[in-house]
């Protein structure tokens, strides 16, 4: 399975801000629409992302004052990102080395969407789910007479 795939079935609702508004509205907007991060573009392009990681990094560090800070003081700033042919077993090891929960999907300087780990293991578990059903119907049609054997070590 690919990136891609993923994005196929995840849909391609993109959820983007402009580095110079102020946090607070950063985090309207993610409360609104449920999501944990937004991608942030200045003249056309990616620089940065903010997730709920820098919203409480900030709230922590300064207190009070964090919703009049700005999106580019506090987002991460050139976000590592995935390839949409980009195998998910790799996709995985890449979130889970860098600790990531979002990895934005770019194909050059487009961005096709931002896969969440909750997106990685939701798609793991339906490729498994189909698989076990189609496992199941293969021995359930095994042919009359013919019975299947285990594999010798």
């Amino acid at each position: 399975m690919q990136v891609r795939q993923i994005l196929e079935v995840k849909g391609t609702v993109l959820y983007t801000i402009a580095p110079d508004k102020k946090l607070a509205e950063a985090v309207a907007v993610m409360s609104e629409q449920d999501v944990g991060s937004l991608v942030c573009f200045e003249g056309g392009r990616m620089i940065g992302m903010l997730t709920f990681r820098e919203v409480l990094r900030t709230l922590n560090e300064h207190g009070a004052e964090w919703s009049s800070l700005t999106i580019r003081e506090v987002m991460h700033k050139n976000p590592r990102t995935a390839d949409p042919f980009m195998e998910v077993d790799q996709l995985r090891r890449l979130m889970v080395s860098e600790h990531m929960r979002y990895l934005p999907v770019m194909d050059g300087y487009t961005l096709l969407g931002v896969i969440s780990f909750h997106d990685v293991a939701k798609a793991v578990l339906e490729e498994q789910n189909f698989e076990n059903r189609m496992l199941k119907a293969y021995i359930r049609d095994w042919p009359d007479g013919q019975e299947p054997t285990a594999p010798k070590d």
